[in-house]
Parts: structure tokens; C-alpha cells; sequence
């Protein structure tokens, strides 16, 4: 991102000049010996000092060539404004004296200098201090700027995730049924391409509705059932109105698969897996029975769907283990809200 340096509406700097002018000439206009001419010369020099004064600590300020400078003020920058303040307040003055002859030099100059002084620090300590709010905010961009790329690449990362074990299980299973002559061996070649031509066309996606969603877990559990038979059960009770609502891809899959990899399953100790709606909630439950050394581990797929819901939708999974039974309650994700 490039850099460009901080700027004063022009609109700004002459109104304000112009203001700093009359004021300048506020206690003329109360003296009873007034004179007009002095207030109006009085004010232009006022006025043309400021404008100079403004266009020169900003061209000074926006100086980018010290790339490490600290934030805090520049003394070296400050005195230079000041010497160059004091030189433009000298010839002002002088133009003054040649247009009022009538007046003492002395008394004038060391007036108008004092009120050069004080104008040009005002000056220079406002745009200084507008300089590090403008390269504070500017840093701020560029840490959010690489804080998103890096939250970006992270979810392309979580929506590419594919267990590589699961195909390698399922290339066996199909190997095994094809060797004995299984009858569902078409169905099951048919299941896993179908599985596969769903995780192609959901890549793209962040969200898909909860019935595309169920397209790829019946696909993904008749793979499973050719491997595990009767070991687990699945039992879904979405009504359509929940099938219309919207979900990351592959997240019912990926925890059905977390179930599976993380517990016993077996004919002798069927898993039982239930998905279901309670409230603003899907849930996905099972009961534990944990595979030796699974305590305490949540398992590759749950996480990915936590940091996904977290990135993309600001919402978070809530998870439940009473040692009994196991529960993630994901937020439903209504159409018109994600619009």
C-alpha cells in the first residue's frame, strides 16, 4: 500500500488566516484612537504570515524522506519553522513600517514578532499532532490489511482440508468389496464419486443450504456403512424448513466423521448418532465410547468448523461433553440474515 502524506483543505487554511487577521486586529478596533488602515494592514500581515506559515509546516511535516522518524515531535523540524517563522515575520513587519511610516519600528517589530512566535507553534504543534494520528491510523490499515489476508488464506486453507485417511479407507473397502463379489460395489464407486464431485463444487463456497449439506453426509455414510455395516446408527429428524436454512460446507460430514474416528464402533457396541433442531440450534449428538487414548481429543473436523463459524460468520459452536453423551450445537444460518 502506498503512502501518501496527510493534507489540509485549502478551504481550512485561508479561512483561518483570514480569522487569525481580524482577531489580530480585535484590540485596535477597541481603542479609541482607531485607525482603520492600521486594522486592515494589521490583519493582512496577520493573515498572509499564517497562510505561509501553514502551506510551509505542512510541506515540512509531509516530508517523508526519515522513514524511521519516532513519533514525537521533531525539535530539529520545530526550530527550523521557527527560524523560517521568525525571517517572514521580519519582512512582514518591515512592509508594515513602510506602508504605516508614522509608527515606532521597535515597539511594532517586537510585537508582531512575539505574535508570529506564538501563531507558528500553534501551527506546528496541531499538524504534528495530526501527522501521528494520520501515520497511527495508517498502521492500524496495514496490520488489518495483513491481519485479513492472513485470516483469508487460513479459511482457504480450512476449505481445501480433505482427510486423506478417509480416501485411503475407502479405496480399501472398495478394493475388499470387489474382491468378493459385492453387488453394491457399483453403488459404492458410484458414492464415492459423488462424494468427491460435491467437495470439487463446494469448494468455492462459504455457505450451502442444509439440504445440499445432506446430499454429501448420505453420500459420505454410504461409504461408511460398506465399511462398518451395522457398527453405527444415523438418525436425522430436520424438517424442510431447516433443510432451507444455510451451513459451511461439509461441516455435518466432517463432525459424523469426528464421531466415527473418535469412538468404538462396532456390532457388539453400535454408535448411536443423532442429528436434530432444538430452538436456533442444530445438533449433532452421540453417546462416548471413546477409542482408547481419545480422552480429551476434539478431533481435526470440529476444529475446522469452530474456526470456520468464528472467521466467516462470527458465531460460535457450542460444544457439550457430559462424559455421557457428546453434543455440538452449530447456530442455524437463516437466509436473509447472511444477506
Amino acid at each position: 500500500m502506498k503512502k501518501t502524506g496527510f493534507k489540509i483543505s485549502h478551504t481550512i487554511i485561508w479561512t483561518s488566516s483570514i480569522v487569525l487577521g481580524l482577531l489580530s486586529s480585535v484590540p485596535q478596533l477597541a481603542s479609541r484612537q482607531f485607525n482603520a488602515l492600521e486594522a486592515i494592514v494589521n490583519a493582512g500581515i496577520t493573515a498572509i504570515f499564517a497562510v505561509m506559515m501553514w502551506y510551509f509546516n505542512i510541506y515540512m511535516l509531509s516530508d517523508n524522506g526519515d522513514k524511521h522518524r519516532k513519533q514525537s515531535i521533531s525539535y530539529g523540524k520545530l526550530l527550523k519553522s521557527l527560524l523560517f517563522g521568525l525571517v517572514i515575520m521580519l519582512g512582514l513587519a518591515y512592509i508594515q513600517q513602510l506602508i504605516l511610516s508614522h509608527i515606532d519600528f521597535g515597539p511594532v517589530m517586537l510585537m508582531v514578532e512575539v505574535r508570529g512566535i506564538l501563531i507558528n507553534l500553534v501551527f506546528y504543534m496541531f499538524l504534528n499532532l495530526l501527522q501521528q494520528n494520520y501515520e497511527n491510523q495508517h498502521v492500524n490499515m496495514e496490520l488489518e490489511r495483513t491481519r485479513n489476508d492472513n485470516l483469508g488464506a487460513q479459511y482457504e486453507l480450512l476449505k481445501q482440508q480433505v482427510n486423506p485417511h478417509f480416501l485411503f479407507n475407502s479405496l480399501n473397502t472398495l478394493k475388499a468389496m470387489v474382491e468378493t463379489g459385492d453387488q453394491q460395489s457399483v453403488d459404492f464407486i458410484l458414492k464415492l464419486s459423488n462424494f468427491y464431485r460435491y467437495t470439487l463444487e463446494s469448494r468455492k463456497l462459504d455457505l450451502i443450504h442444509v439440504k445440499e449439506e445432506m446430499e454429501i453426509l448420505d453420500a459420505y455414510l454410504f461409504l461408511q456403512k460398506a465399511r462398518f455395516d451395522e457398527g453405527f446408527t444415523f438418525n436425522s429428524t430436520l424438517d424442510n424448513n431447516i433443510l432451507s436454512t444455510l451451513i459451511p460446507p461439509f461441516t455435518l460430514q466432517l463432525l459424523v466423521e469426528n464421531c466415527l474416528k473418535h469412538n468404538i464402533v462396532s456390532l457388539q457396541r453400535p454408535l448411536k448418532i443423532r442429528l436434530y433442531q432444538e430452538g436456533e440450534k442444530i445438533i449433532i449428538e452421540n453417546h462416548i465410547q471413546l477409542k482408547t487414548g481419545e480422552a480429551g481429543s476434539l478431533g481435526v473436523g470440529l476444529k475446522n468448523i469452530e474456526l470456520r463459524y468464528s472467521h466467516l460468520l462470527d458465531k460460535q459452536v457450542e460444544i457439550i461433553n457430559d462424559n455421557i453423551t457428546f453434543q455440538i450445537k452449530l447456530p442455524i444460518i437463516y437466509e436473509h440474515h447472511h444477506h
